[in-house]
């Protein structure tokens, strides 16, 4: 929300600034190290257990891909006896034929042949689309939960995770799960099956070639383990470089006009290029040691069935086993070969997948410190406005613990009051707003609504009780009647249309190529300053709150539209409480009281006629800009 973003330099949440190279991936880490409920040091199982609850409501499709696996499996385990039987059989006791002979039974076996092969395709196209329905069904559950985790989190969340990171997370990292569900899990499982029926199998063909060869295997496994660990790691550090990359992108592409003005394209072009080159790196480190990992296992294990094979050959010579018998083994050998290939290869995508779902699991078991608390209490049926009370409030923002933002802060706004907050950057006028919006809790006093401590409220009728007018205006990506809509969902056209008049915006959006329906561009591009300031002010009009906290909101409005709109707020004002800051003390000479701040105390309070005339730090202010 806006007031997230106040004007004052002192006040705003505590924000990492831009950091070139290294350097910034350094912050990256150190902030990724000391984010609340990260899972660090679990095991690759317990982290891949925890996409079960995302797949747990569709059991039925995973019974139907596994049971379409087994039969795929099942079918390819029997080929090779077909095969055996085709050379063993097939090809004795010839039969006379018109126009000949035909060996026994070889037609038959063909049928068969042809037979399996149909369930095999049957089988796998069943696997393929059930596996790849789970993928994309599970990928998309996977983003709207870890949204809509993100968008509980609480301001200090923000102070330490960039935007672009968590849109990496949402998008590169839910591929990743993607691959592994729709496709990776599947091909691990079909291969496990065909490795171990294989190997079954192998020792029914011959027991004596079969031992050697699990014994060989054996030994060819267990550094495959050593090396996959350090390929798991490798795919954590290459995520986290690239998810450094995305949100250095994010934060300049969100700036792109103060990049322009002051000529630093150059400058974020060796940024950025230093960040992907640093992310290029750790993908080759990545790519390298799996293509290693890939390497070793189809050496060490077609190494030692070549030498198993070369004993069967050798056992055939010397009539201790058949040719179809050998042709079997062959089969098997190449289908036990090729498992223990393809798996080496899914253990890659696995442990990349790993690391995704970890980072992922960082954002959704990131707890807020800004709750509802279980037991809330109802505000009261008000009939004039919200009553405010600040009580010995005092504040630090984390990211400055030694630095009182507010001191002792005690303040009471009646019901249909209007009060203005003016003072010196810094002085805490707008984190006065974040704590009354509950971005964040005092560290000692209370702030009271209604009489009811904010802590006790439900967080949502709270901020549904405020309407906010930012300095900073938000306008989204879509069009004009939706954008002032976003204050009351349930809002009529005619109510959105209403609200726009009242802020001074039907004219200017009637004059837009589609009128209310124009889409107003990212960030409402294509705007000007002044007009998003109306939107944002129709936003807050048509929410029609009991308490109505305006934060320099005609600071981006010309003279002639400010006196529309400030007569628009005036009205608006009528009827409930109203918390301005103002920097601009033309707009709030009316004020029923205005409170000054000074380094987080209130210095002054009174009328601007009996502030003007007190001498002390609004009349100085006023005197500086009234005779400017």
């Amino acid at each position: 929300m806006g007031a997230a973003a106040g004007h004052d330099a002192a006040e705003p949440l505590s924000e990492p600034g831009p950091a070139a190279g290294p350097a910034a991936s350094a912050a990256a880490g150190d902030a990724r190290s000391e984010r609340p409920g990260a899972p660090g040091g679990r095991g690759s199982l317990s982290i891949l257990r925890a996409l079960w609850p995302f797949m747990a409501p569709y059991r039925v499709r995973v019974a139907v891909a596994a049971g379409a696996l087994l039969v795929a499996a099942a079918a390819t385990l029997v080929i090779p006896l077909a095969f055996r039987r085709m050379i063993d059989v097939g090809f004795t006791a010839p039969r006379e034929v018109a126009g000949g002979t035909l060996p026994a039974d070889v037609d038959t076996w063909f049928i068969a042949l042809f037979g399996v092969a149909v369930v095999l395709a049957l089988g796998t196209a069943l696997r393929y689309y059930s596996v790849s329905w789970l993928g994309e069904r599970v990928t998309a559950d996977l983003r709207t939960a870890v949204y809509r985790q993100v968008l509980r989190q609480d301001a200090r969340f923000f102070e330490t995770l960039k935007s672009g990171e968590v849109l990496s997370r949402l998008n590169t990292d839910t591929t990743l799960i993607q691959t592994l569900v729709g496709t990776s899990v599947s091909l691990g499982l079909r291969n496990a099956l065909l490795f171990v029926g294989g190997l079954a199998m192998l020792v029914v063909t011959s027991p004596e070639l079969a031992s050697i060869i699990v014994g060989l295997l054996l030994v060819v496994v267990l550094p495959i383990l050593v090396f996959g660990r350090r390929v798991r790691r490798l795919s954590r550090a290459s995520q986290d470089a690239l998810a450094d990359t995305s949100a250095l992108a994010g934060e300049t592409l969100g700036a792109i006009q103060i990049v322009q003005a002051f000529v630093r394209e150059p400058l974020e072009t060796q940024r950025f290029g230093a960040a992907t080159e640093a992310a290029f790196a750790s993908a080759i480190r990545r790519t390298r040691a799996r293509a290693a990992l890939t390497a070793l296992a189809i050496v060490l294990v077609f190494g030692a069935i070549v030498f198993v094979l070369w004993l069967g050959a050798r056992a055939v010579l010397d009539e201790r086993l058949t040719a179809g018998l050998l042709t079997q083994f062959i089969l098997y050998a190449a289908l036990v070969a090729g498992a223990t290939g393809a798996i080496a290869e899914v253990l890659g995508d696995v442990q990349r997948a790993v690391g995704a779902t970890e980072r992922l699991l960082e954002l959704l078991e990131a707890q807020p410190s800004i709750v509802s608390p279980r037991r809330t209490q109802p505000l009261p049926v008000r009939t004039a406005g919200a009553g405010v009370r600040f009580e010995e409030l005092s504040f630090r923002y984390p990211s400055r613990p030694g630095e009182f933002a507010l001191e002792a802060i005690t303040l009471e706004v009646a019901p249909g009051e209007t009060v203005a907050l003016v003072g010196p950057s810094g002085a805490g006028k707008t984190t006065l707003f974040q704590l009354l919006l509950r971005f964040h809790d005092p560290q000692l006093g209370r702030i009271l609504f209604d009489g009811v401590d904010l802590r006790a409220l439900d967080l949502a009728e709270l901020r549904g009780a405020i309407g906010l007018v930012s300095q900073d205006s938000v306008v989204f990506s879509a069009d004009a009647m939706e954008n002032i809509r976003y204050g009351r969902l349930d809002a009529t056209d005619a109510e959105v249309i209403d609200a726009a008049k009242a802020a001074n915006a039907h004219e200017f959006i009637e004059r837009l190529p589609d009128g209310y329906r124009t889409f107003l561009g990212e960030r409402g591009v294509r705007l000007s300053g002044g007009q998003r300031q109306r939107i944002a002010i129709a936003r807050a009009l048509l929410r029609n709150p009991p308490l109505l906290l305006l934060d320099e909101a005609t600071s981006a409005l010309d003279a002639e539209s400010e006196r529309a709109v400030q007569a628009a707020l005036e009205r608006a004002m009528q009827a409930r409480t109203t918390l301005v800051i103002a920097h601009r003390l033309s707009t709030i000479v009316g004020a029923d009281r205005i409170v000054v701040l000074d380094r987080g105390r209130i210095v002054e309070t009174g009328t601007h006629a009996g502030l003007v005339e007190r001498g002390a730090l609004y009349a100085r202010l006023a005197a500086m800009q009234f005779e400017a």
